[in-house]
């Protein structure tokens, strides 16, 4: 499998069968509420989680509120709908206690004919012995053995990620020898993903197929621009004919996600005229929480009224409201008149090499002395934090590992401080850095 793309896995099920217990203790303490990325990770909407060696996007399809079961089913069905668009693999958990019910088969029958791998999830076991015989009666779903658990007491959780990681080497998310640059196109509804899209495309458009695995109505272009070839991934087309706004939000966040998944460099498209929003931020999160390159591209710039002054005071604005990426590249556009969309091909080669750079480690120690050097590190009660050495692990992002005397010395702020002195040096704009510190006994 790739390291490029994580699995993406999907609970569906009716309400209070305790999807959202499964949740928090597969994501655990885990999850990271990153304090400056706005509400993206308070809704819990998705975490990652790592079961072995292997890791996995696990993604809460939907909150329903129970009113009467006919709206139960509409909504489930939602839920089974979005799963399977978005999922590689799909848990669908069910309550022993209130046993099989008919909205479950409903959604069972649509889930097997998605053909995608279901784990069925038996939830409230909290004794194997005195519920097994209840467990059997969910064969009937006709969806492959059921795996009791129980979420709250814990039991039963790692056969059951057994299951669901057992299910990846089937899976070839990526063709290893795909190096075409892949950029997904993300952003609000309206916001003119799709007309950008179709400009970029022009008369370059290779082919559009729908690779397995993307939503129905995202489609993944081919396009080749001065012989080079790049992958649009495309999160428009969101046609949803959607009473609840707040459902509607969660569908974007969870397309969003399997775009950016998907991708290495990500294109947030901003509305000019209605300026940069929270919800902007919202999708801008996910692409900063999976360590993606990032480009912001302020569409329908031809419509603002501007003076020398106005490039100037939007930049700060979104400077402001992404506070969480100052890497981020930002350009005017306008998708209608085609204004600056030569340049993006420039921009996108370009973040596409700070992403994928890799510093000598001679060099990136040079410049840690040198910062060392300039800036004394922190103490506490006397005792100094030292920096051994520091190399790069990895890139996409750009990933470095720096040894010290003791961990809890090494504050945030003074490995941003490292950060700044290697951007400094290198650039990297456009991609986010990441930095993990390690322990070493020092040397007697």
């Amino acid at each position: 499998m790739s390291k490029n793309r994580k699995p993406i896995v999907a609970v569906v099920g009716r309400p209070n069968v305790g999807k959202s217990t499964l949740f928090n203790a597969l994501a655990g303490q885990k999850i990271s509420i990153v304090k400056d990325t706005p509400g993206i990770t308070r809704d819990r909407i998705y975490a990652d989680v790592t079961w072995l060696d292997k890791s996995f996007t696990l993604i809460d399809t939907g909150g329903i509120e129970p009113d009467s079961q006919d709206v139960i089913l509409s909504q489930m069905r939602e839920q089974a709908q979005i799963a399977m668009d978005t999922a590689d693999i799909i848990i669908f958990m069910v309550d022993v206690k209130q046993g099989l019910v008919d909205a479950d088969a409903k959604v069972a029958d649509m889930l097997r004919r998605s053909h995608k791998p279901i784990v069925l999830v038996v939830n409230k076991v909290d004794n194997f012995d005195k519920y097994m015989p209840d467990v059997y009666e969910f064969y009937n779903l006709g969806i492959g053995d059921p795996h009791p658990v129980s979420a709250s007491n814990q039991l039963g959780i790692g056969d059951m990620l057994d299951q669901v990681v057992g299910y990846f080497d089937d899976y070839n998310y990526e063709d290893e020898e795909d190096d075409r640059i892949k950029v997904a196109i993300v952003g609000k509804p309206n916001v003119g993903k799709s007309s950008l899209i179709n400009k970029l495309i022009g008369e370059n458009r290779l082919i559009v197929s729908d690779i397995a695995g993307t939503t129905r109505d995202a489609v993944d272009t081919s396009v080749v621009h001065n012989g080079k070839e790049y992958v649009l991934i495309d999160t428009a087309g969101l046609r949803r004919k959607n009473k609840i706004k707040e459902e509607l939000e969660r569908y974007m966040i969870i397309r969003t996600v399997g775009a950016v998944e998907r991708a290495d460099i990500v294109i947030l498209v901003i509305d000019a005229v209605e300026g940069v929003t929270e919800q902007d931020a919202k999708i801008a999160g996910i692409a900063h929480d999976r360590g993606k390159a990032v480009i912001i591209a302020v569409n329908k710039w031809d419509m603002i009224e501007k003076d020398n002054k106005t490039v100037n005071q939007y930049t700060t604005r979104v400077r402001e409201i992404l506070s969480f990426m100052p890497y981020a590249e930002i350009t005017f556009i306008s998708a209608v008149t085609g204004q600056r969309l030569p340049k993006l091909y420039d921009l996108i080669d370009m973040v596409s090499e700070n992403h994928s750079m890799r510093i000598s480690t001679g060099v990136l120690n040079e410049i840690m002395s040198e910062a060392v050097a300039l800036q004394q590190p922190p103490s506490d009660k006397g005792k100094r934090l030292k920096l051994y050495y520091i190399t790069q692990a990895a890139v996409k992002p750009p990933t470095f590992v720096i040894f010290v005397n003791d961990k809890e010395l090494m504050h945030f702020s003074y490995t941003r401080y490292i950060e700044n002195k290697i951007r400094e040096a290198f650039g990297f704009k456009g991609t986010p850095l990441k930095f993990f510190i390690r322990e070493r006994k020092e040397n007697k």
